[in-house]
């Protein structure tokens, strides 16, 4: 039996260029605007091609998001493999990475959390990736001294509630004038380190 071949298949090329041209355009002109018709064009096929790969513009976005949430979930899953790493610096690396999809992907991310209640697809995919991530910093969380319990100052509910605090402060983020991506990732590294290096009381005189 012959090996197979790595060389990806047509179909699988025209699918991720129907991708990245949805991606483009909803840099260039938002959800609404964007169409089927524009998608299909940009990516050099017909209309009635398109319709072979997705059935409408949300079962693109659909996978629009997928695909990129994949790199957020492996970079997700390196975090909670790495033992070697000091916490805080497993912290910072974490957040350089979201705030470098933000820069990247931003668009796709922001459509996610806006279509999120009227597509189930995307609301899955963006829960799920999110979820991923805070049970990786949960193992982060527990190396720098916390609880590994289940309440609601153990290390699983501080991750969680950090991780969705850090996708709504991007997502703010993202949204205001100028670049103030820079900005959020030092307030949450500010965040995430006094949850890990709890301050010590000051001494009364």
């Amino acid at each position: 039996m012959g090996r197979r071949s790595e060389t990806p298949r047509k179909g699988d090329l025209r699918e991720q260029a129907l991708l990245d041209t949805a991606e483009e355009l909803l840099a260039r002109t938002g959800l609404e605007r964007m169409t089927v018709e524009d998608i299909a064009k940009g990516a050099g096929i017909s209309r009635g091609s398109l319709y072979f790969y997705f059935g409408s513009k949300q079962d693109v976005l659909a996978a629009l998001v997928a695909r990129t949430m994949v790199a957020i979930r492996e970079d997700a899953a390196r975090a909670a493999k790495d033992t070697d790493t000091p916490p805080d610096r497993a912290v910072e690396r974490a957040l350089q990475h979201t705030e470098r999809m933000w820069r990247e992907h931003g668009t796709v991310m922001r459509a996610a959390v806006e279509n999120a209640a009227l597509n189930e697809a995307v609301k899955r995919s963006w829960e799920e990736t999110v979820e991923a991530f805070a049970e990786a910093m949960r193992h982060v969380l527990v190396r720098a001294g916390l609880p590994d319990g289940d309440g609601p100052t153990d290390a699983g509910a501080l991750a969680r509630a950090l991780c969705w605090m850090t996708e709504r402060v991007y997502y703010r983020a993202h949204g205001d004038d100028g670049d103030t991506l820079d900005s959020a990732t030092r307030t949450l590294r500010e965040v995430w380190l006094r949850v890990i290096t709890p301050q010590q009381p000051q001494q009364q005189p």
